[in-house]
């Protein structure tokens, strides 16, 4: 072959060879074929309207530059993964995405994603896009989305529906650097469940711009209870750290949020509406020797509007915490059947600049959230709307 007409064929090759695979599945036999031969930059594509669960993934591997995605085709048109105890499992990844997919009615966890049980070398660069996680369970200590040991991560414009009644939508034991955003947590029914739960030495993690609608106990479990083997790292003397929550909408459930073995998390921007017993709860569950107390709170620029027979219980405080090293400053507190003072809510520390019996007006915005439109309030209250 004439040199002038090869090289544009060797350079498709190349071009092809570094952007890697872009492979179609119409099988849940395909696609566990297209995984094990998938290599940085590789795209699999799940064409299939459904498949039976119980896939297990294992060392998929991209990198910074070339992650390995597996999709359903697209935004509306999701893969249905659909019974067995699991939905999916992906052990020990690096670089990789996962989007497009709706798992539902599998009797434990809908998607796990862990290190394997290699506590020294986490799951890394995890991203979780677009998934629809329903119908879990139902019973027991069964999560949507259940992470353990997993560095750096994303999960993004999710929603889970009605996960174990013991479980959460999503669990994090160990887990570190990451952020969920514009995701939507719905349960609907009063039972022992929460939302989101971060836990077993979890750390640097953002929630923010997510929607918590009855979503049992807790919406945002702030750490929790973990026994010691299961930390990540070994020897952390906090269930949670560094955590922050931020410009969610929560509405109803037991309480919006608890802080709970914590070692340092900010509330701040949040809307709250009609939690049926408490604003939030400052409490301790692991009480193993050289763990510290619940500690280092803030919660502050939250609006809460609830009913008056509540607000002497707004905050609940357990035994074996330190509640006076907690910061509350700047928050709306507002009854919508009559007034209340500072002194009625009885929080544990004196609030600073708190601001009460101004109704918010909120108002329904994008995606579920309620945000604050009463010009009476300062503009840094509640919910702040982004793109």
């Amino acid at each position: 072959m004439p040199l002038l007409l090869a090289l544009p064929l060797l350079l498709l090759i190349v071009a092809s060879a570094a952007a890697g695979d872009d492979i179609e599945v119409t099988s849940k036999a395909e696609l566990l074929r297209a995984v094990s031969r998938a290599k940085p930059g590789s795209v699999i594509t799940i064409t299939a309207e459904s498949m039976p669960g119980g896939i297990s993934i294992k060392d998929l591997r991209g990198t910074a530059e070339k992650p390995i995605v597996i999709r359903g085709k697209t935004t509306t048109q999701r893969c249905v993964i659909e019974g067995g105890n699991f939905g999916m499992q992906i052990s020990d990844p690096a670089h990789v995405v996962l989007e497009n997919l709706e798992i539902r009615g599998v009797s434990q966890n809908g998607l796990n994603i862990d290190d394997a049980g290699t506590y020294d070398s986490p799951a890394l660069h995890v991203t979780l896009r677009n998934l629809y996680v329903h119908d879990i369970g139902p019973n027991g200590n069964c999560d949507g989305i259940k992470l353990s040991g997993v560095d750096h991560l994303t999960i993004e414009s999710c929603r889970v529906e009605r996960w174990g009644k013991g479980g959460s939508a999503i669990d994090m034991v160990g887990c570190h650097s990451g952020i969920v955003r514009d995701c939507t947590m719905k349960f609907d029914t009063m039972n022992s469940a929460s939302g989101v739960q971060l836990k077993g030495g979890t750390s640097e993690m953002i929630v923010s711009h997510c929607v918590f609608v009855e979503c049992g106990h807790r919406g945002v479990n702030i750490g929790g209870s973990t026994g010691l083997a299961f930390f990540r790292p070994q020897g952390a003397t906090y269930e949670a750290k560094d955590i922050t929550v931020e410009d969610c909408t929560f509405i109803g459930g037991m309480a919006a949020m608890a802080f709970v073995g914590v070692d340092g998390a900010v509330v701040q921007h949040n809307t709250i509406v009609d939690p049926a017993k408490w604003v939030t709860r400052i409490l301790q569950e692991t009480t193993e020797p050289g763990f510290v107390p619940c500690r280092n709170g803030i919660f502050r620029n939250n609006v809460i509007q609830f009913k008056a027979e509540q607000a002497f219980r707004s905050v609940n405080v357990g035994p074996h915490t330190s509640p006076d090293t907690f910061q509350f400053e700047g928050n709306v507190w507002y009854v919508t059947d009559g007034k209340i003072s500072e002194r009625d809510l009885r929080l544990p520390v004196k609030e600073k600049d708190g601001i009460h019996n101004i109704d918010p007006q909120l108002k329904q915005a994008k995606g579920g959230m309620k945000v604050a439109t009463s010009r009476q309030l300062p503009r840094n209250v509640g919910v702040r709307q982004h793109d």
